[in-house]
């Protein structure tokens, strides 16, 4: 049986408008941040998507995002959700993020030398954290909330030659399909636009 993970970035946090580096430190959602949650549960309501599990990363950007998008609903906190983690770098300004190496599309194993995690590591935690939720799942849909560059590491394990890539903004939402033990892209959407 094919099923559909819905997996979603965080609504705009305060650490995001002031463009701090952002990954396991943490900081709430602003205004904009919450009109973009509640724009994807319009989204969701609308297209008449129900979920039969619901998942979010235990930072709290990613939780009050998943209670905005699905009030009064049960939902599990995954560390293996969890936000890039940059090390000596967080809480840092973003102009401070070092240039991707030649021929890489992301920052490799550059915070690993400042007490952070390397690309490899992020995707390796989201693709054994996400196969479990999708293999434990009994139904269709899965919900899951997370963060920018733990999305995108994931995107670069799963993508496919024919894949459009997908913007990572607050709230985007990145549609999978999932089929053993393989994650395929599908669409993603970004409710704000």
């Amino acid at each position: 049986m094919s099923k559909k993970l819905y997996l979603m970035r965080h609504g705009e946090t305060l650490f995001n408008q002031l463009k701090k580096v952002q990954g396991a430190c943490d900081s709430p959602l602003t205004t904009l941040g919450q009109e973009q949650a509640k724009q994807a549960r319009n989204y969701f309501r609308q297209k008449q998507i129900q979920f039969a599990g619901r998942y979010a990363s235990t930072q709290e950007r990613a939780c009050d995002t998943m209670e905005m998008i699905q009030p009064n609903s049960f939902y599990t906190r995954k560390k293996g959700l969890k936000e890039w983690n940059f090390g000596f770098y967080e809480g840092a300004p973003e102009y401070l993020n070092p240039p991707h190496k030649s021929g890489q599309e992301s920052y490799g194993d550059f915070f690993l030398d400042y007490g952070g995690e390397s690309v490899d590591q992020v995707e390796q935690r989201m693709t054994t954290t996400l196969t479990q939720i999708m293999e434990d799942l009994e139904g269709e849909n899965a919900l899951a909330v997370s963060s920018g560059g733990a999305l995108f590491s994931f995107y670069l394990k799963w993508r496919q030659e024919k894949d459009r890539r997908p913007t990572f903004s607050n709230c985007c939402i990145l549609v999978y399909t999932y089929q053993e033990g393989q994650f395929y892209l599908q669409t993603s959407i970004d409710p704000g636009k």
